[in-house]
């Protein structure tokens, strides 16, 4: 069962995806909080030891980083998807509500 896994220890195994997808492009669903949900895609820019960073697109040609902290995929705060397929990918936490 997933739920067995140490908290820990999951957050080590998001570290070390987002370490090994760095360059590539994603998609990122972020629940900014009083119903406000950001969705954004851009490029995994750094995986830093307690969080990442990734560079958005922005209006007019502009770039921004943003950065997350891991936790916050693994509690479903911050949702990553694959910009190729579409498809989710960590699923530890639900979904964040529309």
């Amino acid at each position: 069962m997933e739920n067995d896994i140490p908290p820990v220890n999951r957050l080590d195994e998001i570290r070390d995806t987002l370490k090994a997808l760095e360059g590539k492009r994603l998609k990122v669903k972020a629940n900014m909080g009083r119903s406000r949900i950001v969705e954004r895609s851009g490029t995994l820019v750094h995986a830093h030891p307690s969080l990442f960073v990734v560079e958005v697109e922005e209006r007019r040609g502009r770039t921004a980083r943003q950065s997350y902290q891991y936790v916050d995929v693994l509690t479903g705060t911050v949702e990553l998807y694959d910009i190729e397929t579409g498809e989710r990918m960590f699923e530890f936490a639900e979904t964040i509500s529309e």
